[in-house]
């Protein structure tokens, strides 16, 4: 039964996907609100396929607010990457520099909203992807950073990437710091079935030293590590 549920899901999701994406590629040079649409279908259609193909039940415990904030998601797997467009109205999340010189994905990643993070490329980078991350939050949206800055196994804690704090005191927003516990269901291979929770935790004002929010930060997206 789980050979079952996975080469159903890969099937389902993967085929989905090429069928989104085409579209999503064919929409863009007319409509960037179809285009929109169309990548929040995508993303809705991997949380279809992980619960009823899978069969995971996804469990969102507590409320994110209204307010364009800046979200620190714990990163464990692709899952809440995928899922990031069906969690939150319209993110603009921050994602490595390198993913958006692949062909296709770049150009539908910048139209989409995403904001290139390009380490160790200098001051004029960080200002360009600041400047980048307050028009988005001006406008509304929620940011969106995994301030691990990679995956990390269940279990395993690990510093956040220098940058975050810098980022932190440059935008001045409140971070709401998700925790997610992926990693023990939702592996590259042989996905279980079971129950995946985001946990939404108590708002971190800005203004506060680097030591104090990299430590609430940790603290809180860890909070579904055991």
């Amino acid at each position: 039964m789980l050979l079952l549920r996975n080469i159903a899901f890969y099937l389902a999701f993967y085929l989905g996907s090429i069928v989104v994406t085409s579209g999503t590629l064919l929409a863009l040079p007319f409509t960037r609100e179809l285009f929109r649409r169309l990548v929040h279908s995508w993303s809705a259609w991997h949380r279809w396929c992980v619960t009823h193909l899978l069969g995971c039940e996804v469990v969102i415990e507590g409320k994110p607010p209204t307010e364009p904030v800046l979200y620190a998601v714990k990163h464990e797997s692709f899952f809440e990457a995928i899922d990031t467009p069906k969690l939150f109205p319209l993110p603009a999340v921050f994602a490595k520099e390198e993913l958006f010189k692949i062909v296709g994905w770049g150009r539908a990643g910048r139209a989409y909203g995403l904001i290139p993070v390009a380490r160790g490329a200098g001051a004029r980078a960080l200002i360009a992807m600041i400047r980048e991350a307050r028009r988005m939050a001006a406008s509304g949206r929620p940011l969106v950073i995994f301030p691990e800055g990679t995956r990390v196994p269940h279990g395993e804690r690990r510093r956040l990437q220098a940058g975050f704090a810098g980022l932190y005191k440059a935008l001045g927003l409140t971070v709401i710091p998700v925790a997610v516990d992926s990693g023990p269901l939702y592996h590259r291979g042989l996905k279980l079935p079971g129950r995946i929770t985001y946990r939404f935790g108590e708002p971190i004002p800005p203004g506060l030293d680097r030591t104090d929010v990299e430590a609430r930060v940790l603290e809180a997206i860890n909070a579904l590590n055991s």
